[in-house]
């Protein structure tokens, strides 16, 4: 079985700094020389795009509702033949969702290593550590990280509050130039941090005289190989929206359909006027509300779409990329922008979350899983093929179809089912 240094880190809730800590870990051991691979649990498109800038090597998700525990083992696993560390960032706090990141770490036998915002605590820090580790028996936690601190002595009253099975693995201070900007759905994407290898830079230089800059304990990973995709898009070319607008893509929604054989043209609906020459076109989701203007002034693009669907070719429009399929949008302020037109309706941005959650759906081309997260909401007169199920086995998200266009909020993880990919791609 492979084996490789590897760390689950979690953290008691969302917004201690596990992405900044694991960030500047990746780049650290990077810099020493070391092959490092991070993982990010659950659907988060933000947080990888930050951690393949630190560590040089792309960040898959790692979720065991939405991927699968095979998906997980075999990804795992190819990382664990290549490289010197394998990180792993929770999501949200340790137990929180269904399953938990705690609950990953006791399947997978990660160790797990505790980020706690240290600030304006002291033995506190140790009863947390404590709370953490033995809130349900057999998690595997063993040891813990300040982030956050004061000063030298405020972080050596931390450590010393710590039980002696929890092992002391240094801090960070605090530092609001290091600190990663947020909106409303997350981190900033990476390539709108400014300064962002400086960030994580400066990060990595304060970590490179604690413990972390030492590996952790080597963990064995199941031997599994790679799943037999058939090539059923072999000979076909995918035109993948990609800019600033659309930046939400998995990197394994990008190498499944790979494997399926397609070959992955990109544009930009934010600047090119026309579609690259090809059979299928996938919008992904990102922040086409904060390009309004700019996706409005491009109707080349728009009418070089609708043509696409007028000749029944396939496009797949994923959250932001439906949006942007509507007639108009609205935003916050109110200004509406004119948008392709391809969907009836329109598409309204408001300041309180629309929808949040794992989602299943039953396509007629099969069943695929994924997630929704999104402050729209579309009003449309437009009945909806299907609608997708949540985990918990609530109604989800309206799922729209137009000849061969298929539209949701729902995001689709691409591994669940790539037959039904590649058959929803398909003309």
């Amino acid at each position: 079985m492979p084996s490789c240094p590897a760390f689950l880190v979690a953290a008691p809730a969302s917004g201690q700094g596990k992405t900044t800590v694991v960030a500047a870990l990746a780049r650290l051991h990077t810099r020493l020389g070391r092959k490092v691979r991070v993982f990010k649990c659950g659907p988060d498109f933000l947080d990888p795009q930050i951690h393949a800038i630190a560590s040089g090597a792309p960040c898959q998700n790692v979720d065991l509702w939405m991927c699968g525990a095979d998906d997980i083992a075999w990804r795992l696993a190819e990382a664990a033949r290549d490289a010197d560390l394998i990180l792993v960032e929770g999501v949200m706090g340790l137990y929180d969702g269904t399953p938990s990141a705690a609950e990953l770490a006791r399947q997978l036998g990660l160790p797990i290593l505790a980020v706690i915002d240290g600030a304006s605590m002291a033995n506190s820090f140790g009863a947390i550590a404590f709370g953490l580790k033995n809130y349900r028996p057999g998690t595997p936690l063993n040891a813990a990280f300040a982030n956050r601190v004061g000063s030298p002595y405020h972080a050596e009253l931390l450590e010393k509050s710590l039980p002696p099975d929890i092992a002391w693995y240094g801090a960070l201070p605090r530092d609001a130039e290091a600190a990663m900007p947020e909106r409303h759905l997350g981190l900033l994407p990476a390539a709108e941090i400014e300064g962002l290898n400086q960030r994580i830079d400066r990060m990595a230089d304060r970590l490179a005289t604690t413990a972390a800059a030492q590996l952790p304990p080597p963990v064995e990973f199941k031997d599994v190989p790679p799943p037999a995709i058939p090539p059923l898009l072999k000979g076909k070319t995918i035109a993948v929206a990609r800019d600033a607008a659309f930046c939400f893509l998995y990197p394994a929604n990008v190498d499944c359909l790979q494997r399926l054989g397609a070959t992955l043209l990109y544009f930009s609906p934010l600047k090119d006027a026309a579609l690259p020459l090809c059979d299928a076109v996938w919008l992904p989701g990102g922040y086409p509300e904060l390009h309004g203007p700019a996706l409005a002034g491009n109707r080349p693009l728009w009418a070089a779409l609708a043509a696409h669907v007028d000749a029944g070719k396939p496009l797949l429009a994923e959250c932001g990329g439906m949006m942007a399929l509507f007639e108009s949008m609205t935003g916050i302020d109110g200004d509406e922008s004119p948008l392709a037109g391809l969907l009836p309706g329109k598409v309204v941005m408001q300041k309180r979350l629309a929808g949040l959650g794992m989602q299943e759906v039953a396509l007629p081309e099969g069943t695929l899983r994924g997630h929704a997260f999104h402050y729209s909401r579309a009003e449309t007169a437009l009945e909806p093929v299907c609608t997708t199920v949540r985990a918990d086995g609530r109604p989800g998200e309206a799922v729209y179809r137009r000849q061969r266009l298929t539209a949701s909020y729902m995001h689709l993880y691409f591994p669940s089912n790539p037959a039904a990919v590649a058959r929803l791609l398909l003309a």
